[in-house]
């Protein structure tokens, strides 16, 4: 079946944040779209108000009769009766990846990949194509504040795209030009250990078209072989390390602070630019501006339009997003739940706010991710003044023996701690006086950052 001549689509796990962004593509072809959530949320009435039709009951009466194809998410519940009987009725049923393979394959594709910063390293490649005159289409695993929305259609034949490592979904892309920020040991759930997982990220640079471009940070290219190399430069693609080492093609340097905010100079494919000003915190980030500013290089944009990109990019929904940004108080909400990425986090708060107490509340995201970074958790959090821990959100998972929050919180050395559950979270927060507090996680404690915003300027 061809996509033209699709006239309806369902989704199991429609309000996913990568779901949703191809529900909304769809939508745009003037195809009916409609899907089934656990949990209805802003993101799910967003949906409802652009024409799809949502269900939150798994019902077998609630299913639709006139499907053509069922997008499903990897993370759907495997007892999931609405799934289940799908996958007997014979409609051509694809997964997330494989939906977003057959729409960007005939595209000029850049894949952004990387175990951290996928979301803001895209969104800000995206920010970089328009702002240079490129009517880029884009998959985005974040609402952008600049676009208010995680999926952009555009007139070009070029689209950004989030290649995700979960589940092995970006094995089903080929982009022109690919990206790889970091390998950091996660979904071991999925690949077992962190050999393996390596391996699935060579996979997909192994992907890349003849003649497309590899942007990989500076050491990830110690992982491949020399024939691995050799074999992607003898299809022609061009492989380019980035970082702040004196051997990369492309160089990060002269990093500082001013007026509050980082600025840089890059030099690289040929091209110099200096005093570049971020408004995104954090050395991570500039990191991430280095693969936007080469992609927006590749395809021709002006240096000028490059810098004004960067300087004016608003940012991601919940990656380091001010929610009260006051001389008493700045409250940040962040999704970082691996513990590179609170890491990352906790040190660019530091770095902007070097003399302010620094209170977090953090929600571990999954039974097996704490089961296996227990100890990166606990020595992260150590460095917050404060720390006060969610139970763990579940998602897909079904408990794991002995693997709670209360196995992080014993592990932590600063005595500044306490376990909290929903039901007390809020009533805690009144004995705390917070200069900086920053909520972190992937799970739902973004619902709570409305409640405290109230909290906190009443």
């Amino acid at each position: 079946m061809k996509l033209k001549d699709v006239k309806h689509v369902y989704f199991i796990g429609i309000g996913g944040i990568g779901m949703s962004a191809i529900a909304r593509y769809f939508v745009a072809q003037g195809k009916k779209v409609s899907g089934y959530d656990k949990t209805q949320t802003v993101l799910t009435n967003q949906l409802t108000a652009e024409g799809m039709h949502i269900h939150y009951d798994d019902e077998l009466s609630a299913l639709p009769k006139d499907m053509d194809i069922i997008i499903y998410t990897p993370a759907i519940p495997k007892d999931h009766k609405g799934y289940n009987f799908l996958i007997q009725s014979g409609i051509l049923m694809m997964k997330r990846s494989e939906a977003l393979g057959l729409i960007s394959n005939d595209m000029i594709s850049i894949g952004v990949a990387g175990t951290h910063g996928k979301t803001t390293t895209s969104a800000m490649t995206t920010h970089v194509l328009k702002v240079g005159g490129i009517d880029v289409s884009a998959f985005l695993g974040g609402i952008t504040a600049d676009y208010k929305s995680n999926f952009l259609i555009g007139q070009s034949d070029v689209v950004v795209l989030e290649a995700d490592e979960y589940d092995r979904s970006f094995l089903r892309l080929n982009p022109f030009i690919a990206s790889i920020s970091s390998m950091d040991p996660d979904h071991l759930d999925i690949y077992g250990d962190e050999k393996v997982m390596i391996e699935g990220f060579k996979a997909y640079a192994a992907k890349i078209r003849d003649n497309g471009y590899l942007i990989i940070k500076e050491g990830l290219l110690d992982h491949f072989t020399i024939k691995e190399i050799v074999k992607m430069t003898d299809r022609g693609i061009k492989v380019f390390e980035f970082g702040d080492g004196k051997d990369v093609q492309i160089r990060i340097s002269s990093i500082r602070v001013e007026n509050g905010k980082y600025v840089f100079d890059y030099y690289g494919m040929n091209h110099k630019l200096q005093d570049i000003t971020m408004s995104m915190p954090g050395k991570h980030n500039i990191e991430n501006a280095c693969v936007a500013i080469s992609v927006g290089l590749i395809n021709g944009v002006t240096h000028d339009d490059i810098k004004k990109a960067l300087v004016g990019f608003k940012g991601i929904q919940r990656r380091f997003e001010r929610i009260i940004d006051r001389e008493d108080l700045v409250f940040i909400d962040d999704y970082a739940h691996h513990p590179g990425e609170l890491k990352v986090a906790i040190d660019a708060a530091r770095t902007l706010y070097p003399d302010k107490k620094l209170t977090g509340i953090f929600q571990p995201h999954l039974f097996t991710r704490t089961r296996d970074f227990v100890d990166g958790f606990a020595e992260e959090l150590d460095k917050l003044d404060e720390i006060i821990l969610m139970d763990i959100y579940p998602a897909r998972e079904l408990p794991i023996e002995g693997i709670t929050s209360e196995r992080i919180f014993e592990i932590m050395k600063n005595q500044n701690k306490k376990l909290v559950t929903k039901d007390t979270l809020i009533e805690v927060l009144k004995e705390y006086k917070p200069e900086i507090l920053m909520t972190l996680g992937a799970g739902d404690i973004d619902t709570f950052v409305p409640k405290i915003k109230e909290f906190f300027n009443n």
